[in-house]
């Protein structure tokens, strides 16, 4: 039985966690004690306190050394992530006392990324040394990360959460969408009708996200059947990669997306419009946290952005 979290918590150390880390990289206790710097008896005790602590096996051992069993490498999984945030950790805490911010976390739906960017961009100007990570993905999986601790801020929809009174929004941003295709897609009238487009096959978003629901809605009111064998994809990069392979597909994104990639001449906006609108995307964070230095000037670079769109 695996050991309950106090016991867990209680036990073990962080010198422990580069030990498994190490264990996973050379698949020797022999070369892994030498790669942290201890002898081999201490390894292969440290090893056995590692099993007793968590109250399983976490390798299997054959004559060629050691393999992490799926327990084994579930652990080393984390134990890399709590080693990355304890890097991250330090590496705040010098930004902070060299004035000048440290590090910040952020995670962005598709339609927000034209405006983080912008932020972001005057946001660097300012603090030239600050350590961004952004993470592009849908609103439930950045909720997660916000859960645990892993974004400063997402920009998302707090709607799809199960529990989104756990979020703070900092902000409301509408989001205007609009249909795209490759530039030489065939449809060339001057206003379209979605049943002119219902035709043709579909790049669209998974099930229950909400510009899914959204085309949903719109081809509910129309009267047409929802596109037979669409294309799914959450990705922006795979939308418009996808739209240049086929110039035959119809997609939906964010207005400012289409906007940047049309400046390029990967895609053509076509000449439909929506009846149905978006929900706003927020800026959110976790109920009742206190924002880093770094979050709260990236906060006022949103909230300026807002103001002057």
């Amino acid at each position: 039985m695996i050991a309950a979290l106090p016991s867990i918590v209680s036990r073990l150390r962080l010198k422990q966690l580069r030990l498994l880390i190490a264990l996973d990289e050379q698949g020797s206790v022999h070369r892994a004690a030498e790669q942290v710097f201890i002898s081999q008896p201490g390894a292969t005790k440290s090893l056995h306190e590692i099993e007793n602590t968590f109250g399983a096996e976490l390798f299997t051992r054959n004559s060629q050394g050691l393999v992490p069993n799926d327990l084994g490498r579930c652990v080393i999984r984390y134990a890399r992530l709590i080693h990355s945030d304890v890097a991250h950790l330090r590496e705040e805490m010098v930004g902070i006392l060299q004035g000048h911010g440290g590090r910040l976390s952020v995670g962005t739906i598709m339609g927000a990324v034209p405006m983080l960017m912008r932020a972001l961009g005057q946001l660097r100007r300012k603090q030239p040394e600050l350590s961004v990570e952004i993470v592009e993905d849908t609103s439930a999986r950045l909720l997660g990360l916000v859960d645990q601790g892993r974004l400063d801020l997402a920009i998302c929809r707090s709607s799809v959460s199960q529990r989104p009174d756990a979020y703070d929004c900092l902000t409301l941003h509408p989001e205007q969408l609009t249909v795209v295709a490759h530039p030489d897609h065939p449809a060339r009238a001057a206003t379209l009708e979605l049943a002119e487009l219902s035709i043709y096959r579909w790049v669209v978003y998974p099930a229950n996200m909400p510009m899914r629901l959204l085309l949903e809605r719109e081809f509910s009111q129309c009267g047409l059947e929802f596109p037979r064998y669409p294309v799914e994809t959450a990705s922006t990069f795979t939308m418009l990669s996808l739209l240049q392979e086929d110039p035959e597909l119809v997609a939906v994104m964010p207005l400012a997306v289409a906007e940047f990639s049309e400046k390029f001449g990967m895609i053509r906006r076509l000449p439909l419009n929506l009846q149905s609108r978006s929900e706003p995307y927020g800026v959110i964070a976790r109920h009742g946290s206190t924002l880093s230095a770094a979050a709260q000037l990236l906060l006022e670079e949103l909230q300026t952005e807002q103001l002057s769109v």
